[in-house]
């Protein structure tokens, strides 16, 4: 019988690419199988372009389907498709219920899950993993060597690419180089005086510079792009998910704040110099494709703060991003070989 699988991962991008390894060994698995993702809309192009997935189901839950009703009509709806097995790495209360609601006979989420007791199988969440080896815990996966360092996958259509490489040739026949200087987070984002010298530092060894980032980053990028007479151009807000991966591919590496475009640069497979601020690599989100490393000022009592960031430092020095000097990025890319 051909199974028929359902992922809930309704977090936002990062999360989301961090999914996609899970999500491929799922199908080397079960070849035949059908499988499904339940995501946010932000986040439904990155799955379009996963062959693995065979359908998404795209759920507004801060946004239009936020109500009640809507909610029960998703359970409908999933109940509706009769999944024989579920996997959660999100876990959150509302995943928790929709598994709990869902039907399938084969269940997996992590012990610190909301009411994790709903779930068949019930997976330690280990905490010094990296999130893409947990996410495969999920489905029995063994990870006790280095072969859960599965690249996320997406597919860009040829055209595309072509695409990307005129435009680049439009406005440089130089190198390029990523810069990704935003996050949704605060306290996550460095200095931008400290992009400026970095953005400096870069134009001196004769590589152009893009800015890459969403719609909430095209003020900063867009500020910082004006700070350079050439050799910078602002992306931000401009591209989707896969036409700044198709970018990315381009790009010499990449230098990104601890936020979606550190993972984007792992599916475009290029180097990527990640900067930590208020959070920590230890936390397991980190890019593990060959020659990417990070960069971190961890000598504070106070970091980390808080998982996932905050808008505002809670002691107001944002030491982490201020004692992480400009010059300890400059040699971590010289250590870098790029």
């Amino acid at each position: 019988m051909r199974e028929k699988i359902l992922v809930i991962q309704t977090a936002f991008l990062g999360d989301a690419v961090l999914t996609l390894p899970m999500i491929q060994k799922l199908k080397d698995e079960f070849p035949s199988s059908e499988i499904n993702v339940l995501c946010i809309p932000q986040t439904k192009e990155l799955f379009d372009h996963s062959k693995s997935v065979n359908e998404i189901i795209s759920y507004d839950k801060r946004g239009e389907q936020k109500s009640f009703l809507s909610f029960l009509k998703l359970i409908f709806l999933i109940r509706k498709k009769k999944y024989s097995h579920i996997y959660s790495p999100h876990r959150s209360f509302r995943s928790s219920i929709i598994v709990f609601l869902s039907g399938a006979k084969i269940t997996a989420g992590f012990d610190n899950a909301s009411i994790s007791f709903v779930y068949g199988t019930r997976v330690k969440y280990i905490k010094e993993k990296h999130e893409v080896a947990r996410n495969l815990d999920l489905i029995g996966f063994d990870t006790n060597d280095e072969n859960w360092k599965i690249l996320p996958i997406v597919e860009i259509d040829s055209a595309l690419e072509n695409d990307t490489a005129r435009e680049i040739g439009n406005f440089t026949n130089k190198k390029i180089v990523a810069v990704a200087p935003g996050s949704v987070w605060k306290t996550k984002i460095y200095p931008r005086e400290n992009y400026i010298e970095i953005i400096k530092y870069l134009i001196k060894k004769n590589y152009f510079v893009v800015l890459v980032g969403g719609k909430d980053d095209e003020l900063l990028c867009n500020g910082i792009e004006k700070e350079f007479l050439e050799s910078v151009k602002s992306f931000a807000g401009k591209l989707s998910i896969i036409e700044s991966v198709s970018l990315l591919k381009k790009c010499s590496f990449l230098v990104s704040n601890d936020s979606a475009p550190t993972h984007l640069g792992m599916i475009a497979n290029i180097p990527t110099l990640t900067i930590y601020c208020s959070t920590i690599p230890d936390f397991g989100f980190a890019p593990y494709n060959d020659k990417s490393k990070y960069v971190s000022f961890d000598d504070l009592s106070c970091k980390p703060c808080g998982i996932h960031g905050r808008n505002q430092c809670p002691i107001q020095t944002f030491d982490c991003g201020y004692k992480l000097l400009p010059q300890i990025v400059f040699s971590s890319l010289d250590k870098m070989n790029l």
